[in-house]
């Protein structure tokens, strides 16, 4: 009787060493970052749009007095950050799932990162750098 014998599967795997688990890290900080953005997106639209009159006493001055407070602050700070990190690794994923070429992949990705840099940097000077007693033109 011949001896069966089953091919060796085509995927090449990697060698231990350079394995990463930094897709199971990025799922895990899917998850817990989620988690966070639906408290702090739902406690800003309840102070924002519900209480106390609602959006028509958001001015200037309710932003400078908000923005006053190193609390507001960091609470708008994180939902910036949670949220362009939450979402630019969610289209990371989309990228990789759906861009056939490795350079088509690179440049979207690439793209991806200097705006989400960008726009984390202005955001974050934006908060850090609000000055209340700015006066209008």
């Amino acid at each position: 009787m011949a001896d069966l014998v089953l091919d060796r599967p085509r995927a090449p795997r990697r060698p231990a060493a350079r394995r990463s688990n930094f897709e199971l890290y990025s799922w895990l900080f899917m998850r817990i970052s989620g988690l966070a953005l639906i408290i702090l997106v739902l406690g800003h639209l309840l102070i924002m749009n519900i209480l106390d009159g609602g959006v028509h006493r958001i001015n200037w001055g309710f932003v400078a007095g908000r923005w006053a407070s190193p609390f507001w602050q960091f609470w708008d700070l994180a939902m910036l950050w949670l949220a362009q990190i939450h979402g630019g690794n969610g289209l990371r994923t989309i990228i990789d799932d759906y861009a056939r070429k490795d350079t088509t992949r690179f440049w979207l990705k690439i793209v991806l990162y200097i705006s989400m840099a960008l726009i984390l940097a202005v955001g974050t000077m934006v908060i850090f750098t609000f000055d209340p007693n700015m006066t209008a033109n």
